[in-house]
């Protein structure tokens, strides 16, 4: 049994002249516990952004750049992963807001507002991160087909021995598996870190409402 199972049953053998000292011990450790949690949704979000720009740090070389190249994608890749960073900063500081706003709340109402709302954030957070990984696998899985010239030579000898049609349709759901399966991680990933998070603030949001109803 935790701190706030102990206090709540503490609260209840107290006599009902002492239930606002209880309501407000309660409310104190509910915000203090959010506030906490909302903290490190930000530092994680934080820590995430450096780790993909470290992995694209050392991973952008000269054969990176050639690919790009090869691929007609050194203009588009560069602007995009410009713009999609931009979002994602944008994204910590809506949870740093989000901290500030939980931080300096003093009522229970306000408190279950900051909460959904911080909920409402990272799931979008999360959405726009496997949407943007989706949507970038299929963009270089398309221009790597149409200017890949190891593709272009695999395409015109299996045309020799099968219709291109078959053919275009198996690498379609190769590519599928393969952006599916690395979409699955990376919910997985989301998943146990904020998914964690975001129970421990739903239960803070639920015993609220005990408080305010």
């Amino acid at each position: 049994m935790d701190e706030l199972e102990l206090l709540k049953k503490d609260w209840k053998k107290q006599e009902s002249s002492f239930q606002q000292i209880g309501e407000n011990e309660i409310y104190g450790m509910l915000h203090k516990r959010s506030s906490s949690i909302v903290k490190w949704i930000m530092i994680i979000s934080v820590l995430e952004l450096l780790f993909w720009l470290t992995i694209s740090f050392f991973t952008a070389d000269d054969q990176y750049f050639k690919t790009l190249e090869l691929y007609h994608l050194d203009t588009f890749m560069p602007i995009m992963t410009v713009i999609s960073y931009g979002v994602i900063l944008f994204f910590i500081f809506l949870f740093f807001k989000n901290y500030k706003t939980i931080n300096t709340t003093d009522n229970v109402k306000q408190l279950m507002k900051s909460i959904l709302k911080t909920r409402k954030t990272v799931k979008y957070y999360v959405w726009y991160n496997l949407g943007m990984t989706a949507l970038s696998f299929i963009i270089v899985f398309v221009f790597q087909f149409m200017y890949d010239p190891n593709i272009t030579k695999l395409v015109d000898k299996i045309s020799k021995d099968m219709d291109t049609s078959v053919f275009y349709c198996i690498m379609i759901v190769i590519y599928t598996v393969i952006i599916a399966v690395f979409i699955g991680i990376i919910w997985l990933f989301y998943r146990l870190l904020y998914g964690i998070l975001m129970k421990r603030l739903q239960k803070n949001f639920d015993e609220l409402k005990k408080i305010d109803y």
